[in-house]
C-alpha cells in the first residue's frame, strides 16, 4: 500500500483528525480497569490475573512498535493504520469469544496479544508523518494526536460501564460488550485510514522549515548512543508511575475510601477513571505544547519531580481527603500523558527527523517494560497485603513508595541527557538521497 501523497493545497490540519480517529480508538486500553471487577467475579480471577490482558497488550504495544517502526516508515501511515484496525478489532472479537466460552486464555490472546499489536502499530502510525507536517511545532502536533490515546478512556470508560450495566456483568454480558467494542472501533478507525496523507515535498505546506534541519541520526545508530538509553529510562520510570494508578484506578479509589463514612460507588469509580482519562488527554496536548516553549528537559523535570511529590501526598494524606486523592491522581496522569506526547519531540531534538518514527518505535519498549512493572507492583503488593489481613489505603503504601523511588531514578537520568555526539550523525548526502527515494516511491 503506497503512502497517499497530499495534493496541492492540502491543509496539514486535516492530518491530526486522521491520527485522532485511530488514537481515540486504541486509547480504550486505558479503560481496562472497568472490566476488571466483572471479569474477576465472572471467571474467579485475582487482581493480578485480571490485569494480564492489559499488561500483555502494553508489552505487545512496545514490541510491535519497536519491530514495526521501520515498516511504518517504509510503507507509510495508511498501511500502518490499516494493520492497526485489523489487529485491534480482531483482538476484541477474540476476547468476545473467550468471554462467551469462559476461556480466559482467549481473552488474554485476543485483547493482549493480537490487540496489543494493533495498539503498537496504531500508536506510532501518525507520529513521523505529523512531525514532517509540523516541523515548526513538533510538540504541539504529536500532542494533538497522542492526546487521543489518552482520551480514549474518557469515551470508553462510561460507555463500557453502561454496556456492562445493560448487558450484565456475567460472561455473556462481557462478551457482548467486547463484540460491540470491536465492531464500533473498526468503523471509527477506518476514517483515519481514508483521511491520512503524507507531505508532497520535504517542505510541508505552510512551513518554512525543512524536515531535515539540524543533526540527523539513523535508528540503528541511535541505539548506540547513551541519549537513547537515558530517554528509555526516563520514559519507563514515568510510565510505570502513571500506569500503576491507571490500570487499577477503579478498585483503587474504592479501596482507599472503603472504611470511611463516604465509600465510593461503582458508578463513581468509573467516573474517576473517566476523569483520569481527561487529565491524561489534557496533559498530552497541554504539557507537550508547553515543552515547545520551555524545552523538553525542563518539562520532564516537572513530570518526574512534581510527580514524586504527588505520590508522596497520596501516600501520606490520600485516604483522609477525596479531593486531595483525586487532584494528585489527576496531576500524575497529566504528567503520564504529557511524557508520552513530549517524547517524540525530544527524540526529534536529539536525533532529527531522518528516522524518528523508527527510533520512537524502539523507545516504546520502555512502555512494554513499564506495562509489566506498574500493574505488577501495585497488584502484587495489594494482593499480598490483603492476604496479610490489611485493607483500605494500607494496601498501597509500599507500592507508592516504590513509585516515588522510580520517579527519582527517572529525574536523574533526564539530568544526564546531552546533545548527541556528531560522530553518530548521518552524512547530509545520505539524508538527501533518503528523502528523494521516499518521494519517488510515494509519487
Amino acid at each position: 500500500m503506497s503512502p497517499p501523497v497530499a495534493p496541492p493545497g492540502w491543509s496539514r490540519w486535516l492530518v491530526p483528525p486522521a491520527a485522532l480517529s485511530v488514537h481515540l480508538s486504541i486509547g480504550q486500553a486505558y479503560a481496562w480497569s472497568v472490566f476488571k471487577p466483572p471479569l474477576e467475579s465472572a471467571l474467579g480471577l485475582t487482581g493480578t490475573q485480571s490485569a494480564l490482558p492489559f499488561q500483555l497488550g502494553i508489552v505487545m504495544l512496545g514490541l510491535s512498535a519497536a519491530f514495526g517502526g521501520t515498516l511504518v516508515e517504509r510503507n507509510g501511515p495508511r498501511w500502518a493504520m490499516t494493520v492497526a484496525l485489523l489487529c485491534f478489532s480482531s483482538g476484541f472479537l477474540l476476547s468476545a469469544l473467550g468471554a462467551s466460552l469462559e476461556q480466559y486464555w482467549l481473552i488474554v490472546l485476543g485483547y493482549g496479544f493480537v490487540g496489543g499489536i494493533g495498539l503498537g502499530i496504531g500508536y506510532i502510525s501518525p507520529v513521523s508523518t505529523l512531525i514532517k507536517w509540523f516541523p515548526d511545532r513538533p510538540g504541539m502536533a504529536t500532542g494533538i494526536a497522542i492526546m487521543g490515546f489518552g482520551g480514549g478512556a474518557l469515551i470508553a470508560s462510561p460507555w463500557s460501564a453502561q454496556m456492562l450495566e445493560s448487558f450484565g456483568g456475567d460472561s455473556s454480558g462481557i462478551a457482548l460488550a467486547f463484540l460491540v467494542h470491536g465492531l464500533s472501533y473498526a468503523v471509527f478507525m477506518l476514517l483515519g485510514v481514508l483521511l491520512v496523507r503524507v507531505p508532497r515535498t520535504e517542505k510541508p505546506v505552510q512551513s518554512g522549515l525543512s524536515i531535515l534541519a539540524g543533526p540527523q541520526v539513523s535508528a540503528k545508530q541511535a541505539l548506540r548512543t547513551p541519549q537513547f538509553w537515558l530517554l528509555w529510562i526516563v520514559l519507563c520510570m514515568n510510565v510505570t508511575a502513571g500506569i500503576g494508578i491507571l490500570e487499577k484506578a477503579a478498585p483503587m479509589i474504592t479501596d482507599f475510601f472503603a472504611d470511611t463514612s463516604t465509600p465510593v460507588s461503582v458508578t463513581a469509580a468509573a467516573g474517576f477513571v473517566a476523569l483520569l482519562s481527561a487529565a491524561n488527554m489534557a496533559g498530552r496536548i497541554g504539557w507537550s505544547s508547553t515543552s515547545d516553549l520551555i524545552g523538553r528537559k525542563n518539562i520532564y523535570r516537572v513530570y518526574l519531580g512534581v510527580g514524586a511529590a504527588m505520590y508522596a501526598l497520596i501516600a501520606l494524606f490520600g485516604d483522609s481527603s477525596k479531593p486531595l486523592f483525586v487532584l494528585c491522581a489527576l496531576v500524575i496522569l497529566s504528567f503520564y500523558g504529557g511524557g508520552f506526547a513530549t517524547v517524540p519531540a525530544y527524540l526529534k531534538d536529539l536525533f532529527g527527523t531522518y528516522q524518528v518514527g523508527a527510533i520512537h518505535g524502539r523507545l516504546l519498549t520502555a512502555w512494554s517494560t513499564a506495562g509489566v512493572l506498574g500493574p505488577l507492583i501495585v497488584n502484587w503488593i495489594a494482593d499480598r497485603q490483603e492476604e496479610a489481613g490489611r485493607h483500605g489505603a494500607s494496601l498501597y503504601g509500599l507500592s507508592f513508595a516504590i513509585m516515588i523511588g522510580l520517579l527519582v531514578v527517572g529525574f536523574v537520568a533526564n539530568e544526564l541527557v546531552r546533545p548527541v555526539d556528531p560522530r553518530h550523525h548521518v552524512p547530509a548526502p545520505k539524508e538527501a538521497a533518503h528523502v528523494e527515494r521516499q518521494q519517488s516511491e510515494s509519487a
